[in-house]
């Protein structure tokens, strides 16, 4: 379900995935709004995934570091699924019980669009393994930065002081069939997506994200 710009929630504590191609830019976004929300005496978590949990951390780096063989795509898809249902149990279902608002950057729509529409995996396969995975617990609203493949490129390019990860140096078709992903997911999500035109200002996309939780 997409919402419209002025969307505000209305459950309180939130949480919250941001998700988008790589580039887009939801990793500062996903600061800025969790600053903002400290700035008014929310409780507030940030994590990520992979890597929100100690076992995540290793996830991660077999993930997206991984100097071997490549991985089979149902692998992939399993090791993601371990990261996040760890990331549920330990992390979020725990932060949301204490009363603390969750900002997360990437969930289980980044499975759809990466090892889905990216990598070509059956969406009934993806969709037991995220099933399995999060038991029922979803976001109270996906904040989706689009951005055309093209021009994340030039983001990433411009980057310094890090080498590419397994998905970063991904192809540019790859990188169109993940954003058609996540287009698809907002079409589709019976959770709210909030989409928003990532080459905007950081200080505008705050100002969005910020008006999006009734801030």
């Amino acid at each position: 379900m997409i919402v419209p710009s002025n969307f505000k929630l209305t459950n309180r504590p939130s949480f919250i995935a941001f998700e988008g191609i790589n580039g887009c830019g939801k990793t500062t976004l996903n600061k800025a709004l969790s600053g903002t929300l400290l700035g008014t005496g929310k409780k507030v978590v940030d994590t990520r995934e992979p890597g929100g949990t100690p076992l995540g951390k290793k996830l991660r780096e077999l993930l997206l570091n991984w100097q071997g063989e490549q991985k089979s795509p149902r692998a992939e898809l399993l090791l993601f699924a371990a990261d996040r249902a760890e990331h549920i149990d330990k992390v979020i279902r725990p932060a949301l019980a204490q009363g603390s608002w969750v900002l997360c950057d990437r969930f289980l729509y980044s499975t759809i669009a990466f090892q889905g529409h990216g990598r070509g995996l059956d969406r009934g396969l993806i969709d037991q393994a995220n099933a399995l995975a999060v038991q029922g617990t979803l976001p109270d609203l996906v904040i989706l930065l689009d951005i055309s493949p093209e021009e994340a490129f030039k983001r990433l390019a411009s980057r310094t002081g890090s080498d590419p990860d397994a998905f970063e140096g991904e192809d540019l078709a790859f990188q169109t069939r993940i954003r058609d992903g996540f287009l698809a997911c907002a079409k589709e999500s019976p959770v709210p997506f909030l989409i928003l035109d990532a080459t905007k200002t950081p200080e505008e996309l705050a100002a969005l994200a910020a008006a999006a939780c009734g801030l």
